[in-house]
């Protein structure tokens, strides 16, 4: 865009964004307003409808009992009575004889119910042709209902003053839905028709319009006058950038642009003198500009990247050798990564030079690790670093990041050290190469913390932060790689769900810190009570899975029955307060509860919930109905091994209850 078309639009901008900002703030506004009262008409409504169809349900209902008072010969007289004064539409007596069959009396089949006819006290789903209130008397039931017809929803909807429909059409406008229940037993739906716009709607672009019209006017010619000068600016910028340095832009005004086409002609003339400079550094800039480039794509190879970092380092600065050392937390101690032209028992391969480790806090590289502080100086440093004339070390650090916008930032920590040795020619290092090897260091701090964060995020995708059990994610590949490898050799792989019990009360009485205090010390617990080769993971919020290898279900309940006692033999701690825990586990085994890892997985879970419905702090093998090949025989199994017996084709525990 041109400059004359930003200065237009930044115009438009200023004039126009306040008038459609109201504009939009009003209709906005309108729009509110009526759905608000649509909302409020809604709500009257609604509560209209239900009080008329509250009233219509005791209307039947007392004629119905109406009716059962009087005596058995006088009821249908009474009931065509209520029809004709028109407190019902139809009335029913139903006698529930008694009939006779073999001898013995037995009560006569119970009659059909009238179809579509809804009790105003239970009402039911289905097609709905009227409404019913019933009353009993003696053998005899009598109904009343009333007639749902097109007049009974227009008396509704004109006591409303919406309109009234069965749900089940779809409403054209804003409506409410009334869903059957006692004393409304017809599902409405309350429409309100969408109202026609008002003038304000029409008005309202009519006035944007114009205001866009008169200020497109006003703006394009405040650019035009504006610009005019710069054009010709533009024209002499365009001779220069054809390589005619002699041009210069005539100096007519003494305002802003008077002075810019002053510095305009003296930046020409110093343009000349820094062509020649310039040429001359063009081959300079292409050969860093192809190790930068050689950098950005090894930015996950932590040696490559630090080796081009050093061989630049050493080209930009002039010394013959250089090392890199990176520190190791563990041991705090330096370690060298890589090295070049290094002199007398330095000079072996990267892969030997690893071996090569430093104490932090002594000697050159030492100090520099510790302190933080570049050092330069002449003479070789310490015996157990390379030998040297001159020597400039400079820290590697991590890149500062305030915890919080606005925070100063803290002291970068230390990754490493970068260190180059004997100038060419014999000269010291100065503080221009000090300055030079800093920036290099800068690019080695942030390419070494990319990396480790690289490989921590790569870590955390698979982990779960909080109990430091494999994830979700890691679950469904794991279960995967077992059940296929179950499948080939012939084995048999037990899954356990374990699932916290009443875990959400532990968050509502002692906070979500002791929740997750609690899932911590459960997940260690897990781990404590597994072999090697069994592997935990979190699935989601307080259910976690376990896998079993080679386990068969005799094998699993025992382990279900080991940690379910693992977990409620102690309480938790948290703060001085013992949190009491118990766990239900459900128990399914490859391939005898499933023929997939989908499959056996989703037959440990209804086992799990098994577990839960038997009262908590148990655990249950898979039900006979996920059983897909002959095996154990499951059962309700239960987790007591007490009292377990075994039976062919696995383990039947007797059945025993001790949850909560």
């Amino acid at each position: 865009m041109t400059l004359r078309g930003r200065l237009t639009t930044a115009f438009l901008v200023v004039v126009l964004g306040p008038v459609l900002l109201g504009s939009i703030f009003v209709a906005v506004t309108v729009a509110t307003v009526s759905r608000d009262r649509i909302a409020e008409r809604l709500d009257h409504a609604a509560t209209t409808v239900q009080t008329g169809m509250a009233a219509a349900c005791r209307q039947l209902q007392a004629a119905a009992d109406a009716v059962a008072v009087v005596p058995p010969d006088d009821r249908s007289a009474v009931a065509a009575q209520l029809i004709t004064r028109g407190l019902a539409s139809d009335i029913k007596i139903v006698s529930a004889a008694m009939a006779r069959s073999g001898g013995t009396t037995v009560p006569a089949p119970r009659p059909v119910e009238f179809t579509g006819w809804q009790d105003c006290s239970a009402p039911t789903g289905g097609p709905v042709t009227a409404i019913a209130a019933r009353s009993v008397a003696g053998p005899e039931t009598i109904t009343a209902a009333q007639a749902v017809d097109q007049a009974f929803l227009a008396r509704l909807a004109a006591a409303s003053g919406t309109d009234v429909r069965l749900t089940g059409d779809r409403p054209s406008g804003e409506h409410r839905r009334l869903s059957a229940k006692p004393g409304q037993p017809l599902p409405l739906t309350l429409t309100v028709p969408p109202g026609k716009p008002t003038f304000l709607y029409a008005l309202l672009p009519a006035v944007v319009l114009a205001v866009a019209l008169a200020a497109v006017l006003v703006a394009r010619w405040l650019a035009y006058s504006t610009t005019r000068p710069l054009g010709e600016l533009a024209w002499a910028a365009d001779r220069v950038a054809d390589g005619d340095l002699n041009t210069r832009v005539p100096i007519l005004r003494a305002d802003e642009l008077g002075r810019l086409a002053a510095t305009f002609n003296r930046m020409t003339r110093e343009l000349q003198a820094y062509v020649q400079a310039l040429t001359a550094s063009r081959d300079q800039l292409r050969g860093h500009l192809a190790i930068l480039g050689e950098t950005l794509s090894s930015t996950h190879d932590l040696h490559r990247i630090l080796q081009v970092i050093l061989r630049t380092a050493l080209a930009a600065t002039g010394a013959r050798a250089g090392l890199v050392l990176l520190l190791d937390p563990a041991t705090d101690q330096l370690v060298a990564r890589c090295g070049v032209g290094l002199p007398g028992d330095w000079d072996v391969p990267d892969t030997e030079l690893i071996k090569r480790r430093l104490p932090v806090g002594q000697g050159v590289l030492g100090s520099v690790a510790a302190t933080g502080e570049p050092r330069r100086g002449q003479g070789s440093p310490v015996s157990a670093e390379p030998p040297c004339l001159t020597y400039v070390a400079v820290p590697i650090c991590a890149p500062a990041v305030a915890e919080e916008p606005g925070d100063p930032l803290p002291q970068p920590a230390t990754l490493g050290v970068l260190a180059l040795y004997d100038r060419v020619g014999g000269d010291a290092f100065d503080d221009a190469d000090l300055h030079t090897l800093r920036t290099f260091a800068g690019q080695a701090g942030v390419a070494v913390h990319n990396v480790r964060m690289h490989e921590e995020a790569q870590r955390l995708s698979l982990t779960d932060p909080l109990t430091g059990l494999w994830n979700y994610r890691y679950l469904r590949e794991s279960l995967r790689r077992e059940v296929e490898r179950a499948s080939r050799f012939g084995r048999m792989l037990a899954v356990l769900v374990l699932d916290l019990d009443h875990f959400k009360e532990v968050n509502d009485t002692y906070g979500h810190a002791a929740g997750d205090a609690v899932l911590g010390e459960f997940a260690r617990r897990i781990r404590v009570g597994l072999r090697e080769v069994d592997v935990a993971f979190r699935q989601g919020g307080e259910e976690f899975v376990v896998l079993l290898p080679e386990t068969d279900a005799y094998g699993g309940a025992i382990v279900a029955e080991r940690l379910g006692a693992a977990v409620r033999g102690r309480p938790v701690a948290v703060d001085a307060v013992q949190i009491p825990i118990t766990v239900s586990i459900g128990v399914a085994v490859y391939p005898e509860h499933g023929e997939n890892s989908v499959q056996v997985l989703a037959a440990a879970d209804r086992a799990l919930y098994a577990a839960k419905n038997a009262g908590r702090d148990t655990y249950r093998l898979a039900e006979p109905a996920d059983v897909t090949k002959s095996g154990v025989s499951s059962g309700d199994h239960e987790g007591n091994f007490d009292q377990a017996t075994a039976v062919p084709g696995g383990l039947r525990p007797q059945q025993h209850r001790r949850g909560r």
